[in-house]
């Protein structure tokens, strides 16, 4: 069954994607670092870091949002970052904040759907995505897609949750992400629907070596996952 965000209405999972994060993109970064306490941030320094005997000159950030993980890829001293992303909203905040940072000239935002992205095959070094592939109406169709705009030899970088599987983090991590967190995403975004979309697309998503194996079955090689803070998030890498 997919899991939608907005369940009395009738638009794809796409649309309803879409129209989420342009409802909450004024608060999206504050409830991020506020909800994971910060550890947000050191995930996607971790995910980045992958990255850094590769040397990637061109990088794709799909599902960029505000820019964070595009911003953090700069670390890497890329020659361009391009990120795409389906909500207006979000990128309109991002673009603010590369103003702000005086990064415009380095990081370009575009429109784009990640399951159809207008780039030429064989563009990009590395493709990046941080919590966005478990958004994807077509998983397969999206993952290869970042498979046909990947050079051979490039790499692609997969910051996504999961679920911890110890005993009792499992357990009171449960609690906390399908009771506490929606109270207060609600409270603070004032959208009823998108804190209770995400520990439900959480767990539909194939994680682990279910991933792997469908990242094996779209053109991917040498495929790992690296979970990350007891498996509340994992890093999956693949190369082209």
């Amino acid at each position: 069954m997919t899991v939608v965000p907005y369940k009395d209405k009738t638009e794809s999972k796409k649309e309803q994607v879409a129209e989420m994060f342009d409802n909450i993109s004024h608060k999206y970064d504050f409830l991020n670092h506020f909800l994971s306490l910060g550890t947000d941030i050191r995930w996607r320094r971790k995910a980045i870091s992958l990255l850094k005997e590769n040397d990637p000159r061109q990088i794709l950030d799909i599902a960029t949002g505000t820019g964070d993980f595009a911003i953090e890829a700069l670390r890497l001293n890329p020659d361009k970052v391009i990120g795409v992303d389906i909500s207006e909203g979000m990128l309109e905040i991002g673009r603010h904040k590369l103003q702000r940072k005086g990064l415009s000239d380095r990081i370009e935002l575009v429109s784009g759907d990640s399951e159809n992205l207008q780039f030429d095959d064989n563009k990009f070094d590395a493709v990046i995505v941080a919590f966005g592939v478990r958004n994807f109406e077509d998983l397969q169709k999206g993952l290869r897609n970042m498979n046909r705009v990947l050079k051979p030899g490039g790499m692609v970088v997969i910051l996504e949750f999961s679920k911890p599987g110890t005993f009792p983090f499992r357990q009171l991590y449960q609690f906390y992400f399908r009771w506490i967190l929606p109270k207060i995403g609600r409270l603070i975004s004032k959208d009823n629907a998108a804190y209770s979309y995400l520990p439900d697309s959480v767990g539909a998503f194939p994680d682990g070596k279910e991933f792997l194996e469908i990242l094996d079955k779209t053109g991917f090689q040498q495929t790992q996952c690296k979970p990350l803070t007891l498996g509340i998030s994992s890093i999956y890498t693949g190369i082209k």
